[in-house]
């Protein structure tokens, strides 16, 4: 597999070295040179999920890395189930949420622990990633306890909810874990600049798990293919999906997916009031603005990282910007949104699932059937989820486990210098 960088498109690398590297030159994003496209979209479809991700993984990766290790990747990393849930007559929501840290971000996180581990070669390496809620859990509990490899996870202190926290920030061992005085903008700048530190990237080996490194994007479009699957046949035509969106890496999957040729009609790309992207949709104009902290969290993104590839898919594709949907939805409009999934369809869900939801329930046509993706287990949510419902939610074993520990984090300013000194001690 062959991929070049966004920003330096003479930059041409294989998928191990894109999968080390993280970033390329100049915080360039890495892009494949060619999406392979699958052949018989039903046949695919009728397989179980495992066997059909082999498929799909083995389509860019085997030449490379052999069929046999993607297989071996593929089922160590996707030993958990996923569902998909009729809400309503032509409604479905994707749940992505059953897996050891009840967040989709497991999926990407754990095959990249594999890819990581195939191609380091036993070298030692340090990840860094910036999370806004749910990747710095899926990550840390993906590298726990491998040798040779630390994990770094900075996050924007008093900014995610405490139960997130402790589900990544009580570990010890070899993840470290930083609460950042600031945004999470600032997290993902303080990653970006580590990346430009030729010298700190060499001592330590520095790695990025955030959706900037492409072994995430691949996994995730896996999970696409599934929802498909699990729909009723007579209802797989004029399928929308409406992602909740923060740093833009769930909808990039989606689109490769449909690259490769699932038979995606359009995608509806939901935010919160962080709204960069309907805005850009509708004027033109990339204008981020100052993050705003809502109760989606893990959406409080307003320069979202991944927005380059999706550019590139667009126009490597041939594809209009009408196949993306661009929907703001604010603060009430999620409280509307989660109260109406639970009293009217008696469907529990949390606030970034409800964002997805809403935005689909006011774009979806009478024709058309459409799949809301939900990221996070409401658990992970519980003090926003139980005020809003007045109900009362038991915590799952992965959260009750977690519920009296310890956060074994420092706190640090978004200081790249500090930064630097946490990760040389390493």
């Amino acid at each position: 597999m062959e991929l070049y960088n966004l920003k330096k498109n003479e930059q041409r690398v294989t998928f191990a070295q894109a999968v080390k590297l993280g970033l390329g030159d100049n915080q360039g994003l890495f892009f494949p040179t060619s999406i392979p496209t699958l052949g018989n979209i039903d046949e695919l479809l009728e397989k179980d999920f495992v066997s059909r991700s082999v498929d799909i993984l083995d389509a860019f990766l085997g030449e490379e890395l052999g069929s046999d290790v993607v297989e071996t990747m593929v089922r160590n990393a996707f030993n958990f189930p996923l569902a998909v849930e009729r809400v309503k007559d032509g409604v479905y929501a994707l749940e992505l949420t059953h897996g050891p840290t009840l967040a989709f971000k497991d999926f990407g996180a754990r095959f990249l622990a594999q890819c990581l581990n195939q191609v380091s070669n036993g070298e030692k390496a340090t990840i860094l990633t910036a999370t806004s809620g749910d990747t710095g859990a899926a990550v840390a509990h993906a590298f726990y306890g491998l040798d040779n490899i630390d994990v770094a996870v900075l996050y924007p202190k008093g900014k995610i909810s405490v139960l997130q926290e402790k589900l990544f920030c009580t570990l010890g061992n070899n993840i470290h874990t930083y609460a950042v005085e600031g945004r999470f903008d600032d997290c993902q700048q303080l990653v970006k600049d580590a990346f430009d530190d030729l010298e700190l990237k060499g001592a330590i080996g520095l790695n990025s798990a955030n959706s900037i490194n492409i072994a995430r994007l691949l996994a995730q479009i896996c999970y696409y293919f599934e929802a498909f699957a699990k729909l009723p046949k007579d209802e797989r035509k004029n399928v929308v999906f409406s992602v909740p969106s923060g740093n833009f890496g769930d909808l990039t999957a989606g689109m490769l997916a449909k690259a490769m040729g699932l038979p995606i009609k359009r995608f509806i790309a939901a935010t919160n009031l962080n709204d960069t992207v309907p805005r850009y949709l509708d004027t033109g104009e990339w204008t981020p603005i100052k993050t705003i902290a809502t109760r989606s969290n893990a959406m409080d993104v307003s320069a979202p990282n991944n927005w380059p590839r999706i550019e590139e898919l667009l126009k490597t594709q041939f594809w209009s910007k009408s196949l993306i949907s661009g929907v703001k939805v604010d603060e009430e409009q999620t409280v509307v949104g989660l109260k109406a999934l639970y009293e009217h369809d008696n469907y529990l869900c949390e606030p970034h699932g409800a964002i997805a939801s809403f935005a689909l329930q006011n774009d979806l046509a009478d024709d058309e059937t459409g799949v809301f993706l939900c990221t996070a287990h409401p658990s992970k949510f519980q003090d926003s989820v139980e005020e809003i419902l007045d109900i009362h939610i038991t915590l799952p074993k992965a959260l009750a486990d977690v519920a009296d520990k310890d956060i074994l984090s420092k706190d640090i300013q978004a200081d790249f210098s500090e930064l630097r000194g946490h990760l040389m001690a390493i």
